[in-house]
């Protein structure tokens, strides 16, 4: 028998607690071996037990969710899954710890907790399977760009090959668990006039908002958070919104991006899949497909559509990710052209978009 995944949850609802607790129980492959109400509490708990994976509170009184990730992170550092409210504060505050080794966000309403929290069952255990076996390392205070800035000078694309060219090269990425970090990294390292990137990121809805938000303060390029219409162009990033799909079109040479409601696909809203059929759709050999860190499968079909259509494809190796399963689907699929260390990813797309 497999060894379950032993969670310790730590919220100052005392609903939420136990509710959680109820989620995570009936899940046959996980165990709650204690909740705490605040992170003294946990502190004390973690004296003489280790869980596999913490489900943490952002907002709570004593000592907010934030502060005790940095001290676990520094200490002792093991998988944390945010539990945040739908506020912009919470949002914010769920992107810093995801900055700071939180591997996945569990949202929690204002009102009505207890039954979104049964409803979202699924993605709950998910989320928690996924965290117990992402590889936990510490994580210091993110850099800013300025050294960053010289990229530019050593990638930046020449302007000749652009004017022969009837439609703009893309570059659509796809990403899930660890992907915050690894899309980090990504942007970080694209120079200003680099191609246009469409980007799928599973993440609840608002928190995209905030996650694009803070990567466009310490990137070079331009990023924000897609909305209907939006034109993919040199030096933007458009990130698809949580909750909805986000597909690739195109209108004579220029490119935007068309946002839906719609089922979940490959068990995700927005989905990859989604995203890459619509880049091998319209923009075919024009594309560069990069899949990235992920629980799952969603993506490798779409990589190999894109790859079909004449994309060039790459998926981030297993020892750069933080879990190896959306990439490694699509590599055991013949999907990905390359495989690359996360180091290497942006370089490698951008030679790619000049060939």
């Amino acid at each position: 028998m497999a060894k379950k995944v032993r969670v310790l949850v730590i919220d100052d609802s005392a609903v939420v607690r136990q509710t959680l607790s109820d989620v995570l129980s009936a899940d046959p492959e996980i165990e709650v071996i204690g909740t705490a109400a605040d992170p003294f509490v946990a502190a004390e708990r973690l004296k003489t037990e280790i869980p596999d994976v913490i489900t943490l509170d952002v907002e709570m009184p004593r000592m907010d969710g934030l502060t005790f990730l940095k001290k676990l992170m520094t200490q002792h550092p093991l998988p944390v899954v945010m539990c945040s409210s739908l506020t912009d504060k919470g949002c914010e505050t769920a992107i810093r710890a995801l900055e700071y080794g939180a591997v996945e966000i569990i949202t929690k309403p204002k009102m009505g907790v207890r039954q979104f929290l049964e409803e979202a069952r699924v993605q709950i255990c998910d989320a928690v399977k996924a965290a117990a076996s992402v590889k936990v390392k510490p994580v210091s205070e993110p850099k800013k760009p300025a050294a960053k800035l010289t990229a530019d000078a050593m990638l930046s694309l020449p302007a000749t090959k652009a004017m022969v060219k009837t439609t703009e090269r893309i570059i659509a990425v796809g990403a899930s668990t660890g992907g915050t970090e690894a899309l980090r990294i990504y942007l970080e390292a694209m120079p200003k006039d680099c191609p246009g990137i469409v980007i799928v990121q599973h993440m609840p809805e608002h928190f995209t908002r905030a996650f694009s938000q803070r990567l466009n303060e310490i990137c070079t390029i331009e990023i924000k958070e897609a909305a209907d219409g939006d034109t993919v162009h040199p030096g933007r990033a458009l990130i698809a919104p949580g909750n909805h799909h986000m597909l690739l079109k195109r209108s004579g040479a220029r490119y935007y991006v068309e946002i839906k409601d719609g089922p979940l696909v490959s068990r995700h809203r927005p989905s990859v899949d989604v995203l890459f059929r619509s880049a091998a759709r319209y923009a075919g050999p024009n594309a560069v497909g990069v899949i990235m860190t992920g629980m799952g499968d969603d993506g490798a079909r779409g990589l190999l559509e894109m790859k079909e259509a004449g994309a060039q494809t790459v998926a981030q190796d297993e020892a750069s990710c933080v879990v190896f399963g959306m990439p490694n689907e699509a590599i055991k699929r013949g999907a990905a052209d390359r495989v690359l260390p996360l180091s290497a990813l942006a370089m490698h797309s951008l030679r790619l978009c000049q060939e």
